[in-house]
């Protein structure tokens, strides 16, 4: 299928995920440092970072440095949709939609049970998943959301471990775009070869921290720091692959 022109294709090269890497982990650098970090030409920089602010994931602004002249640009993640035109349409979009299709078809979409902000909040993060290449299941019951497949097969592959700490960042501000109550509280990456699972809190019902999804692979806090949510990734990943049937190694990534 031809992409559509609302698919993400910021997230799917390496180079531009290590620079919005570097922008999560220390945002207000300036270009030249964001290049250095991500081993990439201060031009190369430069695009990518254009198409990762034109698709709502980082905005850029002068930073004072307190020197005359014509200050630097700065770059800091899209934590709050106000910050980003395109994210911001996308929030009102996600809702409008999910409204709709609440109205006319309310038995194939969230509980009705949650409050319309929390149902909010499930709109973005579906379109966000959705809109990234992703085949996202959402139980609103539960508050989980099962993810497959992993977009970020080939990057993993190369080596590119950030992509796990990087995409746990990104759910976390989807949910905060909306001013609502649910907030990402553990991660299960790599369920299984092509899938992870995202388990969610809400501040209406607090959940019991020591309460798991059944799943035999385990989770951990979205609140690790990058390094350990990194770690825990790759563990995951190597302990599924080596479990995994030799035959399931020639599957499509969809199934």
């Amino acid at each position: 299928m031809p992409r559509r022109t609302t698919d993400y294709r910021g997230l799917t090269e390496q180079s531009r995920v290590r620079l919005l890497h570097a922008v999560q982990r220390e945002p207000a650098r300036c270009l030249k440092d964001l290049a250095a970090e991500a081993d990439v030409h201060i031009n190369t920089a430069r695009d990518h970072l254009r198409v990762l602010e034109t698709e709502g994931f980082v905005f850029s602004a002068p930073v004072d440095t307190g020197r005359r002249g014509r200050p630097p640009m700065g770059y800091w993640p899209v934590q709050r949709s106000e910050h980003s035109p395109t994210a911001q349409e996308r929030v009102e979009e996600a809702g409008a939609r999910g409204d709709l299709l609440r109205r006319i078809a309310p038995e194939t979409t969230f509980a009705s049970a949650l409050s319309q902000t929390a149902q909010h909040q499930l709109d973005v993060l579906y379109e966000h998943l959705d809109d990234a290449g992703m085949d996202p299941a959402i139980d609103s019951e539960n508050l989980t959301v099962q993810v497959k497949p992993c977009i970020y097969q080939n990057l993993l592959d190369a080596d590119c471990s950030e992509v796990c700490s990087v995409h746990a960042k990104l759910v976390r501000q989807q949910l905060e775009h909306v001013d609502g109550p649910l907030k990402l509280r553990r991660l299960h990456p790599f369920t299984t070869q092509h899938s992870c699972l995202l388990v969610l809190d809400s501040t209406e019902e607090p959940a019991s921290k020591d309460q798991e999804p059944e799943n035999e692979v385990p989770g951990i806090s979205a609140d690790q720091s990058d390094t350990n949510l990194e770690a825990f990734a790759r563990a995951a990943r190597q302990r599924v692959v080596e479990h995994a049937p030799e035959s399931s190694c020639q599957l499509p990534m969809g199934e």
